[in-house]
């Protein structure tokens, strides 16, 4: 959300960098109903003196045997309320026509994103790993011998249609591997508090983290009104939400592990084979509260910590900087983590690290309290991926196979596979 007094102060800020996203500007219209309310409220108070003024003429015509007076009065003070009322009445509607507009509009970039617009347009900003040199065609994850039976994409289209899966035996094992080996390590060695989050939420936590209302399609809501997250960054972040923090508490570091639900709407036709883009699938999330003096190193923090994930992991991949094209509606800068997948002979996302600023905040109006004293000021709030669970179970089997459909599993899941480091091609864990 949009600050309007800044607005106000530099219209030309807004446009300008809307115009760096391919955005509109916008300026005039906020400025316009901004005008609009402000002067529908300043003669709501005009009219609300006029009426207290009459009220208390009112008695004393009364007082003095004025009947003429008196009913002129009388009928003044009633003009004067409905008058009051209906200019109330029109500058709440004004307001929430700017409070809408404001919140359809997206973050401003961080100067230093680079102007661009799309993925095409992405800089990269660091590789580690060298691709796998293979002996043989490498094989997409739901090819290869030892996975396909059990990643089972008919059962799921039978059960719920398509975007599903259901992964079976030593796949589902190795799946949750992943997802502890990312949850302990962020517990243990990175300094985030694992938090057990629902993933049905209100529209408020929604409309709080940027989800609402501009892109409700792109998530699902039930039949009583909650919404189904699309990450835990909604009610991780949310927690924060009306909250006056003392400085002193910041950061907030939080991990969870839940399921994610997005429709992939307008993503049709886009990876339709195999388990790279799905309806449900399941991330390790990592949410950072912070003061804002803090917010551009911890961006940096948390692209570290995913990043070590992947090396441990042994997976080489390639960190880009979006560019402003192909930047998200809430942030003002993000990294994306792109794992090498020999399959399809690319590099293909598998975290976003994103610094939305105080955009979310104060959309949420969560707030901390300055050491010495002073006004409370917004946090600012960053989220990242700490990894999708799925693209890393993806990036595992392709860059671990061998030529005769077995896997090479990473030493680092050896303990969360009772010791094993295999999967046969018969699918099998040895």
């Amino acid at each position: 959300m949009h600050d309007i007094r800044a607005i106000r102060e530099n219209p030309d800020a807004l446009d300008a960098a809307l115009a760096r996203r391919g955005d509109a500007p916008e300026a005039a219209v906020l400025l316009s109903l901004d005008e609009a309310r402000r002067a529908k409220i300043l003669a709501a108070e005009t009219a609300q003196a006029e009426q207290n003024k009459a009220s208390k003429l009112v008695g004393a015509a009364k007082a003095k045997g004025d009947e003429a007076e008196f009913e002129r009065l009388r009928a003044l003070v009633s003009e004067k309320k409905a008058e009051v009322a209906a200019m109330q009445a029109e500058a709440r509607e004004l307001d929430a026509q700017l409070t809408d507009k404001l919140a359809r509009i997206g973050n401003l970039p961080a100067d230093d994103v680079p102007d661009g617009a799309d993925e095409n347009d992405n800089v990269e900003v660091n590789r580690w790993g060298t691709p796998p040199s293979l002996d043989f065609t490498p094989k997409e994850h739901f090819e290869i011998a030892g996975v396909a039976a059990l990643m089972d994409f008919e059962l799921a289209a039978k059960i719920s249609g398509s975007r599903f899966v259901v992964l079976k035996g030593a796949v589902a094992r190795i799946h949750r591997a992943l997802a502890q080996f990312m949850v302990d390590t962020h517990v243990d060695e990175n300094g985030l508090t694992e938090v057990n989050s629902p993933v049905l939420v209100r529209d408020e936590a929604m409309y709080g983290t940027d989800k609402l209302p501009k892109f409700g399609e792109d998530s699902y809501q039930t039949t009583n009104g909650w919404w189904l997250v699309p990450t835990s960054e909604v009610p991780l972040t949310y927690s924060v939400a009306g909250e006056i923090l003392e400085a002193s508490a910041l950061p907030i570091r939080m991990t969870a592990h839940t399921l994610c639900f997005r429709s992939e709407a307008g993503s049709a036709g886009k990876d339709t084979a195999g388990m790279l883009r799905q309806h449900q699938f399941e991330k390790v999330e990592m949410v950072s509260v912070t003061h804002p003096d803090e917010s551009e190193a911890e961006q940096k923090r948390m692209l570290r910590c995913a990043e070590d994930l992947l090396e441990r992991l042994g997976l080489p991949y390639r960190t880009v900087i979006l560019c402003t094209g192909d930047m998200g509606f809430g942030a003002r800068r993000t990294y994306d983590i792109e794992a090498w997948l020999p399959g399809q002979n690319a590099y293909r996302e598998i975290s976003s690290v994103s610094t939305t600023g105080d955009f979310q905040a104060r959309r949420m109006n969560a707030r901390f309290r300055p050491e010495g004293g002073g006004k409370p000021a917004f946090v600012h709030t960053l989220n990242g991926s700490g990894l999708a669970v799925g693209r890393c179970l993806i990036a595992v089997l392709e860059n671990g196979q061998q030529a005769d459909g077995s896997v090479v599993l990473p030493e680092v899941l050896a303990p969360y596979l009772g010791g094993r480091r295999l999967l046969t091609a018969e699918g099998a864990l040895a």
